[in-house]
């Protein structure tokens, strides 16, 4: 009714608009006219703001909304409100596959060999006494000759100086594990990095380097066994890899990166040009030193079924657990959105019931290599059309100009769809740098776009997001999750933990241990609450006076319960992030 006595306002501002002077009467009437439809707009206007969409934007932007979509989303929230309708709402950063089963800690109360084992890994590198023996005696000479050996077979320059004057003589833990400058300069780390896990073309599976920090599963239980395993894997196996310009075998060795001073600058000019052979040599020693200690610390019939376990559970079946989780668990909601998701897992998603089930969007600017996207499942009774269009461009052209946020392809997915109650929404899901210093802006920008857009004002949103918030932020270097709460409140939106989040509402419990190259970020058994990231990280996002929370529950077991004090992943549950859900329930405008 509004719409149609606008239009007729106009008719008769153009029928009586000649170029003469009109009667009084005209005038007088013009000017009833004029201050009704003032009137009228401020209602309309004020309407608006109260019923979601330009309550969030409209005073910030001046944008004046689409009338259509703007009647479209008012009549969608009524007919939501009459029916009783109501968006149930999950997200979910499933974590992208780790490598390193050992890398923290689980909860695996089935097997106390496990706890047991880890314990004694970190009283031989917290206190190694009389174990604390030098390198050449778990690095034999002979393993280094023949070491030595392939690596000027190939080219490179011969490191048996570094050896003889220096790394032959150190103690295993205490001047080579703990050696915070070895750290620094990524001389062990580094080598780990490119070589643990390497994916090849024409196979499911990756090639793992004989290590005990990922899936190889061949036999460790001795160094003789070891080391002719790693000799053959960097030297001698040709792999089959894909890369920009297509197929091409090469030998691990031949993947390795210098280490540029630049960057690092704790390395030396000399060991920056030696960094190739350098690193090799440091990266045997590391391996060598870890298989030593398990064997050490625990015999290998006990330690090595212990890790096939914890692989197939962690590694192996982690994407059949966690469609499995979503295809029993949370097959009913309305929309989910994933973080950390590989391109695999979209394609086998796809493919699955939750294919089926749901619209499932991807990003246009999906990385495969990194291979860490968002994704957005719109279930298909709730959504009938699916995505209408994504819009991640116009959040990313929204960051404040000049400023760097850290945002990689694929951290962020936006669209839009509209419900079959016709209410238009814009879905958000993103994925926050380590130190959530991405999030704010990543907020700011989408409010800026919604605000900025005739015909996104309208639209509700709904952001399910791993924020990457902390209790006890680091000031400047970590976003702190009262800070942020500030900010969304300011922006017109709320939370499913509403506009003041308790900080000790955790979503995420985990811990490295000391089966990992960072050994400064290793928590001890007693320790793993104290220092673990334990913090309120994930968040479901819309507008203040959109939606009422009926009910917000999280899950890190599966089965929409969640254990507190309980590190995780489990061999159940397959990611690091807890399951964060809501049911929301429009306001009535």
């Amino acid at each position: 009714m509004h719409r149609r006595n606008l239009i007729a306002y106009h008719r008769s501002v153009s029928n009586n608009g000649s170029g003469a002077n009109p009667p009084r009467r005209d005038l007088s009437s013009f000017r009833n006219k004029t201050i009704g439809f003032l009137a009228f707009t401020s209602l309309y206007t004020a309407f608006l703001y109260r019923s979601g969409g330009a309550s969030s934007f409209l005073g910030q932007s001046g944008v004046t909304p689409d009338q259509t979509i703007a009647k479209a989303a008012s009549e969608g929230m009524m007919t939501m409100v009459q029916t009783g309708r109501r968006f149930t709402v999950a997200t979910w950063n499933i974590a992208a596959i780790n490598n390193n089963p050992f890398e923290y800690w689980i909860t695996m109360k089935e097997n106390p060999a496990y706890e047991q084992l880890m314990v004694n890994v970190e009283h031989f590198l917290e206190n190694p006494q009389e174990k604390d023996v030098p390198v050449s005696e778990v690095f034999t000479e002979d393993m280094f000759t023949r070491l030595d050996g392939q690596i000027t077979k190939v080219g490179w320059t011969s490191v048996r100086s570094y050896w003889e004057k220096d790394f032959k003589d150190r103690k295993i833990v205490s001047q080579f594990m703990k050696d915070p400058l070895l750290g620094s300069k990524r001389l062990a780390s580094m080598p780990d990095r490119i070589t643990n896990t390497i994916n090849v073309e024409g196979s499911d599976e990756p090639v793992c380097r004989p290590t005990v920090i990922n899936m190889y599963d061949g036999d460790l239980s001795t160094m003789q066994k070891w080391w002719a395993a790693w000799e053959k894997f960097m030297f001698v196996t040709p792999l089959k890899i894909k890369t920009t310009t297509g197929v091409e075998e090469q030998v691990p060795y031949a993947m390795l990166q210098p280490i540029k001073k630049s960057k690092y600058p704790d390395i030396t000019e000399q060991e920056e040009k030696d960094s190739l052979p350098l690193q090799t040599m440091c990266g045997a020693i590391f391996d060598a030193i870890l298989v030593h200690m398990m064997n050490t610390v625990e015999k290998p019939d006990v330690w090595q079924p212990l890790k096939r376990t914890m692989v197939e559970s962690l590694n192996k079946m982690k994407v059949p657990h966690t469609l499995e989780i979503l295809e029993n668990v949370y097959i009913k909601s309305d929309i989910v959105t994933l973080q950390e998701v590989s391109s695999s897992f979209i394609d086998q998603a796809r493919n699955s019931v939750l294919g089926e089930k749901f619209h499932i969007i991807a990003p246009s600017n999906l990385d495969a290599v990194r291979d860490q996207n968002s994704v957005i499942f719109l279930n298909k009774e709730t959504f009938p059309e699916g995505s209408t269009e994504e819009i991640t461009k116009l959040v990313e052209d929204a960051f404040p100009e000049g400023e760097k946020v850290p945002v990689a392809n694929g951290d962020i997915l936006a669209i839009t769809a509209t419900s079959r109650d016709g209410l238009p929404l814009v879905v958000a899901s993103f994925h926050g740098d380590t130190n959530g210093l991405a999030t704010k802006p990543i907020v700011d920008a989408t409010v800026k776009a919604m605000g900025s857009s005739p015909t996104l004002i309208s639209h509700r949103l709904i952001f399910g997001m791993d924020a990457n918030t902390y209790e006890n932020a680091t000031p400047g270097k970590q976003q702190d999750v009262l800070d942020f709460a500030k900010r969304y409140v300011e922006q017109g939106l709320t939370s499913c933990w509403g506009d003041t989040p308790n900080p000790k509402n955790y979503t995420t419990y985990n811990a490295r241990t000391y089966l990992q190259p960072q050994l400064n970020k290793a928590c001890k058994q007693d320790e793993k609450r104290e220092k673990g990231d334990v913090n309120p990280k994930d968040f479901i996002l819309f507008g203040q006076n959109d939606f009422d929370v009926v009910q917000t529950w999280k899950d890190n077991t599966g089965k929409k319960e969640y254990i507190e004090d309980m590190a995780f992943p489990t061999l159940r549950f397959p990611s690091d992030h807890g399951i964060l859900a809501t049911v929301l329930k429009p306001k009535n405008p």
